[in-house]
């Protein structure tokens, strides 16, 4: 394939872990950790992106339940709600240089208002490589 041929479809992950803005912030920092991610989409029942939640976002939490043993809340109360996103039919080589720009690790991915997957800036490497080899 081409380099300026190949997309952001064909490199993204589409097995993602997301969260729901009604999920109990404590079990979603579970599963950041149980997955070793460092965020994840958080999406609503019809699987639009409403949001983003990072370890970052939940950091603040976790202090306030072990030191007061207080609940977490929704995911909605943490969640990033200023999403960037990229669409599915960006190019790899638009998509290495928007990881430059941003100095962000990952974008959730779209097609039309729904989440289809997620890449990542090891993503984009993975496919300059093998592209560039091929």
């Amino acid at each position: 394939m081409p380099i300026r041929s190949a997309t952001v479809k064909d490199y993204m992950s589409g097995k993602l872990v997301t969260f729901g803005p009604n999920m109990d912030v404590l079990d979603a920092i579970h599963e950041l950790v149980k997955h070793g991610i460092s965020g994840a989409p958080v999406v609503d029942d019809t699987g639009n992106l409403v949001g983003m939640l990072s370890e970052f976002d939940c950091m603040g939490v976790v202090l306030t339940a072990g030191y007061h043993g207080e609940p977490g809340g929704p995911v909605s109360d943490l969640m990033a709600t200023d999403v960037k996103t990229v669409n599915a039919e960006v190019s790899i080589v638009d998509m290495a240089g928007i990881f430059m720009e941003s100095g962000l690790r990952r974008y959730p991915v779209i097609s039309g208002n729904r989440l289809v997957g997620q890449i990542s800036r090891r993503d984009v490497l993975r496919a300059l490589t093998e592209l560039s080899v091929a």
